[in-house]
């Protein structure tokens, strides 16, 4: 689950041609996210993820958990509720 965005800000050090030594910062955007499998909360940086993946409209894994393993049963659980007959007296959350 998508839960929102941080900043960190680094400070770093270089030195220039001449010797003097030059302190800067740079701003880093974190995206906080909690796994749908363990209910970790645990961050990416924004620049390795797909900004269409920036919402709810999509599973989020930790590296925690097994992602394929995931989605095999996540799979399973839509094509229990695809299969069952539009007349059953069943709810969504009653497989068996």
């Amino acid at each position: 689950m998508y839960v929102g965005s941080e900043f960190i800000k680094t400070s770093h050090y270089r030195t220039s041609k001449t010797g003097k030594v030059h302190a800067y910062l740079r701003r880093k955007t974190v995206i906080v996210f909690r796994c749908d499998s363990c209910q970790e909360v645990f961050r990416r940086e924004k620049g390795k993820i797909d900004p269409k993946r920036l919402n709810n409209n999509f599973y989020h894994v930790c590296s925690n958990c097994d992602a394929k393993r995931f989605a095999q049963e996540k799979g399973v659980e839509a094509r229990r509720i695809w299969d069952m007959p539009v007349s059953s007296l069943k709810t969504i959350g009653s497989y068996d």
